[in-house]
């Protein structure tokens, strides 16, 4: 039987077939779009099978042996795991620049419910976790992401038992640049904050008799909702710029998995 040219009976077919669909499934389980809540479990189920086969025949060309053992599983599921998560980090940084703006918006107070996550937050987190996945599509990321992916079955063979910790502790040192992402993107909305408040402050030290707490509320939602939009602009600039970053951060948290 061949799917694509590849006897799926050959040696070591199968093994590597089982490896490259760890590696797969993992990177979907995190990666954006792919991931979300309303995108049904056959959906997600039939695009990791595709990938799979459609990256099968490069893992089969390989002549280096392979075997089924629980550090190589590992090691495919968290190289899986890293490429969607580089991916995802834009996402995720939005999300953190969305509870950022609401509190200070002064909207703490309201909530409502996320289409994609299927959780209620905060109310401009939505906005901005959509507008992201939106830009994330349109400029074809996911595509980058599918071909690092398929990139690194040569640069992490199948079946590598690579040294996770070390990798890890790679991953989670890059896991900062998630705040300042966020701080990044939360940056217009600060400041516009800050602003209101110190000429509020001022207004009311200069006419002690003004009632600064029935004007602070809706100027400062006011200028919040017009800082979210110089903040998208931002967002879109660092996600059309995103490709050279992401495949840096991918090599980084991937180069200690084959360190000697």
């Amino acid at each position: 039987m061949a799917a694509g040219g590849i006897d799926l009976f050959a040696p070591g077919v199968a093994e590597r077939a089982v490896l490259l669909g760890t590696r797969v499934t993992a990177m979907l389980l995190v990666a954006p779009a792919f991931s979300v809540m309303v995108v049904p479990r056959r959906v997600r189920v039939a695009v990791g099978l595709l990938l799979t086969l459609l990256l099968l025949p490069a893992a089969a060309a390989m002549r280096t042996p392979v075997a089924l053992t629980a550090p190589g599983l590992a090691t495919e599921a968290a190289v899986g795991l890293l490429l969607g998560a580089g991916a995802a980090m834009l996402v995720v940084a939005a999300e953190i620049a969305g509870d950022v703006m609401t509190i200070q918006m002064g909207l703490s107070g309201a909530a409502l419910l996320d289409p994609l996550q299927g959780v209620s937050t905060l109310v401009v987190t939505p906005l901005l976790r959509l507008t992201t996945l939106t830009l994330l599509l349109s400029l074809d990321l996911h595509v980058v992401m599918i071909d690092a992916l398929a990139d690194s079955i040569a640069t992490v063979p199948l079946g590598t038992a690579g040294h996770l910790a070390d990798s890890a502790a790679a991953a989670l040192h890059a896991a900062a640049a998630l705040f300042v992402l966020g701080a990044q993107f939360a940056a217009p909305v600060i400041a516009a904050a800050l602003m209101v408040t110190l000429a509020l402050a001022l207004l009311t030290r200069a006419s002690p008799q003004f009632n600064a707490f029935a004007l602070a509320f809706p100027v400062q939602i006011g200028t919040g909702l017009l800082a979210v939009g110089a903040a998208v602009a931002g967002m879109t600039y660092t996600t059309s710029h995103w490709r050279g970053p992401y495949h840096e951060l991918v090599a980084r948290v991937l180069s200690p998995l084959l360190a000697p």
